[in-house]
């Protein structure tokens, strides 16, 4: 919970206000103080352009329901972070409409530390889900938490990925703490709860409704310093956080794919528009200006360059790309006989240079 209760009820009278939004909200209580703002009469209220129903929300808060969900948040460990609090991270204060209140689920201290946002599709190819967790897994290693929203392909990924890091992670959900969804990823949001953060702004059962994705992807944004796209199409919601990134003035990374890959549309638009084109960890860190040693990975696969070793099977791994390669295309590209093709395939998947997909083959790592 807050350091004031009382100021913690006041702040969610405020957040249930129909219509009011959070840009008035905030404008307010920076003229009146929250706990004058409910104190002010009928008449003084008027004078603010409220309407009837806004006014009636101030003068007679639904006190019973607010007590509910701060019984609920101190029986679920849930602490509850208001504007006004000392603990409200200040990077979220600098969005245009920051939320009022948020409701927060495992290591508060990670709010402070620097995040960067890793989303993408939820219909992620091979291809993405192994990049979202390589990078998370190296981006954590680093130092920065990653924040990210839930949901399933990319971002579950992101948070895997973090969570074999460092562990440091932040899942902001779309819905409420109290109905986590997907559903499919309740086990990942423990793992994260006892690992890293949960965080929403939406009171504890809310639905995951549609409308409230992109008040999520605000966050997301906002609390980050900057935000990596990998596999959005161009309608993707992935796309609205990025937008929402550049409005806040936060730095937006997109990772390349294939120009056959509608998955990976929307990261070279993003491209085309100014986003710093990623393909290994050091053109993040660079732009970010952040001081930070090599993770371990980045070190082997270092080391291993300097030991001069040669590609295993170098004409066979050409023939295999980042996009999913059938047996078929391997075996034209190569000009080898099948069984020979199958020996060396088996062989480079054992050493993690290429992996099995239904489609055929990927490949993982570069020369």
């Amino acid at each position: 919970m807050t350091s004031n209760p009382a100021d913690t009820r006041l702040w969610l009278a405020l957040q249930a206000i129909p219509g009011l939004g959070n840009a008035k909200a905030l404008k307010l209580v920076a003229r009146c103080g929250i706990e004058q703002l409910f104190q002010l009469s009928t008449v003084e209220l008027q004078s603010f352009n409220l309407n009837p129903i806004q006014i009636n929300g101030i003068c007679y808060p639904d006190w019973r329901a607010i007590d509910a969900t701060m019984t609920w948040a101190s029986e679920n460990e849930c602490a509850i972070i208001c504007y006004g609090d000392e603990t409200y991270p200040a990077i979220l204060k600098e969005i245009s409409t920051p939320p009022l209140v948020l409701f927060a689920q495992g290591n508060l201290a990670l709010l402070t530390q620097p995040q960067i946002a890793v989303i993408g599709s939820r219909n992620a190819t091979y291809y993405g889900r192994d990049k979202a967790t390589d990078f998370a897994r190296q981006l954590s290693q680093v130092g920065l938490v990653i924040t990210s929203g839930l949901a399933l392909g990319v971002d579950t990924c992101a948070h895997q990925g973090a969570l074999q890091g460092s562990g440091e992670t932040i899942a902001v959900l779309g819905s409420g703490l109290g109905n986590i969804y997907p559903k499919r990823n309740l086990g990942l949001a423990q793992e994260i709860k006892a690992q890293g953060l949960l965080l929403s702004e939406f009171l504890p059962n809310t639905p995951p409704l549609a409308k409230n994705f992109p008040r999520r992807n605000r966050i997301i944004s906002g609390l980050s310093l900057g935000t990596l796209v990998i596999e959005a199409s161009i309608k993707s919601g992935s796309l609205i956080t990025a937008k929402y990134a550049l409005e806040q003035n936060r730095e937006v990374f997109a990772l390349p794919g294939s120009v056959d890959n509608a998955q990976a549309c929307g990261c070279h638009w993003l491209i085309k528009q100014g986003a710093k084109l990623v393909t290994e960890l050091a053109d993040i860190i660079d732009e970010l200006q952040l001081i930070v040693s090599p993770p371990p990975v980045q070190l082997a696969l270092l080391e291993e360059k300097n030991t001069g070793n040669t590609l295993p099977f170098p004409r066979l791994l050409d023939s295999v790309g980042f996009e999913a390669t059938s047996i078929d295309l391997v075996v034209e590209r190569s000009g080898e006989p099948v069984q020979q093709v199958q020996s060396q395939l088996l062989e480079l998947e054992l050493e993690g240079w290429i992996a099995q997909v239904p489609e055929g083959y990927v490949r993982l790592r570069r020369d």
